[in-house]
């Protein structure tokens, strides 16, 4: 054919039909599984393109972005539409095919409307404005521009989308494990403080000296809070719906209960203080108060690990609190019965009976809590 000859359709007669090529970039095997998950973690992911439509419906419905019932615009027919209504058809809108950087920033303040929390992803210089517009800008570390980098809140180093749900899984298990350890130090001093309040009213004794105080917090607010911090995801993580950011850590639920689970603790103490009491006189009842107290703290970091049973998550799980109770057990009975240390910190001696009910009294409050959470496992079924 000459150079500069104009194709017609009487252009392509008298060819021999040889073979088709065809080029597909396909989605990464575990992104259907990330899409997957992401959705049961109650996240709604959402494809932006500069794909054709046709195209990018594929792919959608092959990881499982797009489903039956969904919206796929392109971006003049987001021009199209007035901010009202893409206000509310946004939620109903999965892919966005040819789309401009305007676009991008109208489907972010679009959610952004609806009181969402946003993150983009994105790579190339078109996407940095909805990357800053985001609540989460994350851009690609390989592929990804330097402009996009800057703009971005993270930079997701090995460009898998599935990172990012690992990313949450994992801010999920920080989250819940902090909230677990105040939730333990909390309840655990609530005991404290209401035992020296009971007895105060009632001008008894005071139930701890100044030496048991200062070991209570040495021991039992660090190895077994330490313990509870190292505590891995569980399976079931990604289930939870996202929190509400504006809500504090104390909730009513939550201050409820440290309140049951510090005073079970405290009623437990009370006890064994009038024990010793009645039976060898304020340095036993002293001694009797401090010990169960400590040790009922100890047995009370198992059920700060976690919502479920102990029965449920397994003692294996986080070896770390099991050396946390271990050498919390250990520290107390030398102070209990090492002679230079309870001269030290002002132990009397104790009966083989009043070490029964002090070791007896300690795991009572576990053991009404780990039943009160087996019996609410099996109504949630």
């Amino acid at each position: 054919m000459e150079e500069g000859h104009a194709l017609k359709l009487e252009s392509e007669d008298g060819f021999t039909f040889l073979g088709l090529i065809s080029m597909v970039d396909p989605p990464r095997v575990e992104s259907q599984m990330a899409v997957a998950d992401a959705k049961r973690a109650g996240i709604r992911p959402v494809m932006i393109t500069g794909d054709h439509k046709l195209t990018a419906v594929a792919i959608a419905k092959q990881i499982g972005i797009y489903e039956e019932g969904d919206i796929a615009l392109t971006g003049v027919e987001l021009d199209a539409l007035s901010e009202e209504e893409l206000n509310s058809k946004v939620s109903s809108v999965s892919v966005y095919a040819r789309v401009s950087p305007e676009n991008k920033i109208r489907i972010v303040n679009a959610w952004q409307n609806r009181g969402n929390i946003v993150a983009m992803t994105g790579d190339g210089v078109n996407d940095a404005p909805a990357l800053k517009k985001a609540d989460i800008g994350i851009a690609m570390g390989i592929t990804g521009t330097e402009v996009s980098k800057d703009a971005a809140a993270m930079i997701l180093s090995d460009d898998n989308f599935a990172t990012i749900i690992k990313a949450v899984a994992n801010g999920r298990n920080v989250f819940r494990n902090i909230k677990n350890a105040i939730q333990f130090l909390l309840s655990g001093n609530m005991a404290g403080i209401l035992s020296v309040l009971y007895t105060s009213i009632l001008a008894l004794p005071v139930p701890f000296h100044a030496v048991h105080l200062l070991f209570i917090n040495l021991l039992t607010d660090s190895l077994p809070a330490i313990a509870i911090g190292m505590e891995p995801p569980e399976a079931n993580l990604l289930d939870e719906k996202p929190r509400d950011p504006k809500a504090g850590i104390l909730s009513k639920e939550f201050m409820t209960k440290l309140l049951v689970q510090g005073g079970l603790i405290a009623v437990c103490t009370l006890i064994a203080f009038h024990i010793g009491l009645s039976g060898g006189g304020e340095a036993v009842a002293s001694t009797m108060a401090f010990a169960t107290l400590c040790l009922a703290r100890l047995f009370h970091g198992f059920n700060c690990r976690s919502k479920l049973s102990i029965f449920a998550i397994g003692f294996k799980k986080n070896i770390y609190s099991l050396f946390a109770f271990l050498a919390g057990i250990i520290f107390l009975n030398l102070v209990l019965f090492v002679p230079f240390l309870q001269n030290l910190f002002e132990i009397a001696k104790l009966s083989n009976y009043q070490m029964g009910m002090i070791y007896g009294l300690a795991i009572i409050p576990s053991v009404l809590i780990q039943v009160w959470k087996i019996i609410r496992s099996g109504f949630n079924k």
